[in-house]
Order: structure tokens, then C-alpha cells, then sequence
């Protein structure tokens, strides 16, 4: 058994956790923040066989789209440092997967 934990930005996660619902995944969504534009993404836990992983990391793939994003300077290196008037582009969105072993689940 196998649980995949896939930080998604947020615009795509309802779309994300929806095809894996279709598909009769069962997800946990948590609601996290990202340590490097400090912005909010969508943290999906799924619990699967591990023949399922493959499928499950197919559909976080297609339904997970990079975007680019202009943000000031600041935004890009962390809150606290003085805002110089620069803008940088920065590419957001797509999705990074962790998957771990399980050694047991109980489902009450």
C-alpha cells in the first residue's frame, strides 16, 4: 500500500481532486502554504495499491498546469525584505508528488 502526498497550487486542485474522485480515488485535501511565494496550494493525501500509483500520478500531471506569474521582488526571496519596485517572473503551479510506503491503514 502506497500514500501519495501531491502539493498542488491552488487554481488546479479542485479540477485534480475531482478526476481522482471520478476515478474512485479517495483524497484528502489540506489547505497549505508554500515556503517560497507564500502562497496557498492544496495538499492531497491518497491512499492507494501500489498498482494504482501510476494512474494517480498520471492525472495529478494532466490536470496540474505550470503558469508563469510576475510578483515583486520581495514575494520571490521571502516576506520582510523591502520592496524595491522590481517585479520578476516566476513560473507557479504544477504539482510535486511524494509517495511512501504504508506498513498498515485502519479505516474506522
Amino acid at each position: 500500500m502506497k500514500l501519495v502526498i501531491a502539493i498542488v497550487n491552488n487554481d488546479d486542485s479542485a479540477v485534480v481532486a475531482s478526476e481522482l474522485t471520478r476515478e474512485n480515488f479517495i483524497v484528502t485535501k489540506l489547505s497549505t502554504t508554500g515556503g517560497f511565494l507564500m502562497v496557498g496550494n492544496t495538499t492531497l493525501l491518497i491512499g492507494s495499491e501500489d498498482r494504482d500509483v501510476p494512474r494517480i500520478k498520471e492525472i495529478i500531471h494532466g490536470f496540474s498546469k505550470t503558469r508563469k506569474c510576475v510578483t515583486p521582488t520581495d514575494a520571490a526571496l521571502g516576506r520582510g525584505l523591502m520592496n524595491n519596485g522590481m517585479e520578476h517572473e516566476v513560473t507557479v503551479g504544477g504539482a510535486t508528488v511524494f509517495v511512501l510506503g504504508v506498513d498498515e491503514m485502519e479505516k474506522y
